[in-house]
């Protein structure tokens, strides 16, 4: 296997087409330089050059091999440029898992912007999963960051920061009464139609749901379950019930006449986690952790 220097010397003298100018370009003596040549003919069993006594002349072979010794030295110098890119953090693959909750606070979007202006050579890949799955992906290192609804177990070799924590409020549909009550009580709320999530800013919404409403006093009727939040939040503004989402998803996106209200009473909250591997020393891994944190302290 011939060595890229060799291929750095063929071309030399084949553009110049002499070995003693090749020689100055290349910052060597003439006689490395010819036998560099001569061993290359002889591993590759090809004659390159026609010799005579002022100049050296590619054969037609050499002419040949010319045109691919080029191409292979500009992928090997690209390959350089990339791996130094690597060594600076301006290159590489970062796969990232995500819950919806981070989505719908704010935060998850803001953060790939900054981090795409700041890197535009590392290549991101966005996979939405629960909590749990994303902890096993993240040991098994086909996730590089995780964004779940709770904080990794301890001694697990994961490291996280709560990049979100806010309250679940309730959307009320247009013309209902308790739109007028300013102060709203467990007991208006006992009976009332709900939509329910099936996904929602827990692992398991429903039983979190019904647990928080018992614990606060009243039974909730869900009559409709929806697959996302930004549905309930249509349902409600048809009127077909109550609803709680996420405090900054109602926010941007409940239908105009739907009202929102915070229920001191309910301890319903979305808790969102960065998690990353401990061990990972990769400088975009701690760049992409700034832009969350920047995102999620403007959201």
């Amino acid at each position: 296997m011939f060595e890229l220097r060799q291929l750095r010397y063929f071309i030399a003298v084949a553009e110049t087409e002499n070995v003693g100018r090749a020689a100055e370009l290349l910052h060597i003596s003439q006689s490395p330089l010819s036998r560099q040549i001569q061993q290359l003919e002889a591993q590759l069993g090809v004659q390159l050059f026609e010799r005579s006594k002022k100049r050296l002349h590619l054969t037609q072979e050499g002419r040949d091999f010319l045109v691919e010794a080029r191409v292979l030295m500009a992928n090997a110098q690209r390959v350089e440029a990339f791996g130094r890119r690597l060594g600076a953090g301006g290159a590489g693959h970062l796969a990232v898992g995500y819950v919806e909750g981070a989505m719908q606070a704010n935060v998850l979007g803001p953060a790939l912007r900054r981090f795409r202006r700041a890197h535009p050579g590392v290549a991101l890949s966005l996979q939405g999963l629960g909590s749990g799955v994303q902890f096993e992906r993240l040991h098994q290192h086909t996730l590089d960051l995780g964004l779940t609804y709770r904080a990794p177990p301890e001694a697990s070799g994961l490291h996280s920061a709560q990049v979100v924590d806010e309250p679940l409020v309730l959307a009320l549909p247009p013309d209902d009464p308790l739109r007028k009550v300013r102060h709203l009580q467990p007991a208006q709320l006992h009976e009332r139609p709900w939509i329910a999530v099936a996904r929602q800013p827990v692992d398991t919404i429903r039983p979190a749901l019904l647990a928080g409403c018992q614990r606060a006093g009243f039974t909730p009727d869900i009559v409709y379950e929806t697959s996302d939040p930004q549905s309930a939040l249509q349902l409600v503004g048809a009127g077909l019930g109550l609803a709680v989402v996420q405090a900054s998803l109602g926010t941007a996106h409940a239908p105009r006449d739907v009202l929102l209200r915070e229920l001191p009473w309910l301890d319903l909250r979305v808790s969102v986690h960065l998690v990353w591997r401990a061990d990972d020393p990769r400088p975009w891994v701690a760049q992409f952790r700034q832009a969350v944190a920047k995102a999620a302290s403007s959201a």
